[in-house]
């Protein structure tokens, strides 16, 4: 899985849990449960190469050539 959020990464890592971390949604758990099995990898990818934005974001047409590209069409 690809992430461009260093805090998260370093949430799926750590097993401690914090009091500021309590508030996270379950499905946050249930990811770094399988990435301490090692069911999955979580890797940092820089923000500008965010495949996912090009369908939840508003981009300039540029990025959103350059991003489309990258997908294959």
């Amino acid at each position: 899985m690809y992430c461009d959020n260093t805090s998260v990464i370093n949430l799926t890592k750590n097993p401690i849990q914090h009091s500021k971390t309590k508030h996270i949604e379950i499905r946050h758990h249930f990811i770094r449960d399988h990435v301490q099995k090692g069911d999955c990898e979580i890797k940092l990818v820089k923000i500008e190469n965010q495949l996912a934005d090009l369908f939840t974001k508003l981009l300039a047409r540029d990025r959103f050539n350059k991003l489309r590209t990258e997908l294959g069409y």
